[in-house]
């Protein structure tokens, strides 16, 4: 029980910052209001590439990137959101909740759609947890990989997880693992030793020609154990957050949602012929 409300109250500050995000005003206003989505965005030749970024499980196109997209828009990219994942009867702001394949066709179509309004022939994906590993199967299995020049994952969920043992206790209830699966299979795929899972990782974790970055938290408590979300494999670079700024104290959601040093590192990738150090004083100076 324990263990079930840690994970509870780890989820509860991003539900409450999506919904407190989500009354202000519909997402399309604020979204290209903020600079971001902004379909007449063509890139410079500076930053040739637009960004798309992929939001985690229970998130969305805007809320989950209040604060990296704006970062990134400041610094002269295109960036673009989607939402995947919608379940029937589940609020829109809640996402990520399919199956993690058919979410990965539903990135697949909106990377078509972002490269024919900008005219850019690859794009770079940035994602965070189920949106740092969910695009890993639209390279590998749906041909993403020419089309797509880099793929961030912050705290991504690579090789599943324990979600600090709750899905071990998920196995010792008969058929609790099934009613779930049914329910939100988002979920489930996610867990570890899901036949998903199984699926993606029975081949490298690179394709040819993409480049990767992991940025994890030894905070993590809802990808455990943390190292699972790194990857293996040529142009791979693995970053430890607290290896960066010692003093980082960022969990699962921090670093996807408000910690510049991360941001810092989706930068690094992003223009890695530009690349500077990231430390504790990219807190303040980016």
């Amino acid at each position: 029980m324990r263990r079930f409300l840690r994970a509870l109250y780890a989820v509860l500050p991003a539900l409450a910052l999506i919904l407190t995000a989500a009354t202000a005003a519909p997402a399309a206003e604020r979204t290209v209001g903020s600079g971001w989505n902004d379909y007449s965005c063509k890139p410079s030749s500076a930053h040739p590439r637009p960004v798309v970024l992929v939001h985690g499980t229970l998130g969305n196109s805007v809320d989950n990137w209040l604060g990296l997209a704006p970062y990134l828009v400041n610094r002269g990219y295109c960036v673009f959101s989607l939402d995947y994942g919608q379940l029937p009867g589940v609020p829109p702001v809640f996402n990520g909740l399919g199956p993690v394949a058919k979410s990965a066709e539903q990135l697949s179509a909106y990377v078509d759609r972002v490269r024919a309004a900008t005219g850019a022939a690859k794009v770079d994906l940035v994602g965070h947890s189920q949106g740092g590993m969910m695009p890993r199967y639209y390279l590998n299995f749906l041909g993403g990989g020419p089309k797509t020049a880099s793929l961030t994952g912050l705290a991504p969920s690579s090789h599943g997880t324990t979600l600090s043992g709750l899905t071990k206790l998920m196995d010792k209830i008969p058929g609790a693992r099934e009613a779930i699966h049914g329910v939100t299979p988002g979920l489930t795929d996610q867990a570890l030793g899901s036949d998903f899972l199984k699926r993606l990782n029975s081949r490298p974790d690179t394709v040819p020609g993409v480049r990767y970055t992991v940025v994890a938290t030894r905070y993590d408590e809802v990808v455990t154990p943390w190292r699972s979300a790194f990857l293996s494999g040529p142009n791979v670079r693995n970053v430890v957050l607290q290896e960066r700024c010692g003093a980082d104290l960022s969990e699962h959601l921090a670093i996807g949602l408000v910690d510049r040093v991360a941001f810092h590192e989706v930068a690094n990738t992003l223009d890695p012929a530009h690349a500077t150090p990231s430390s504790c004083a990219s807190v303040v100076t980016g």
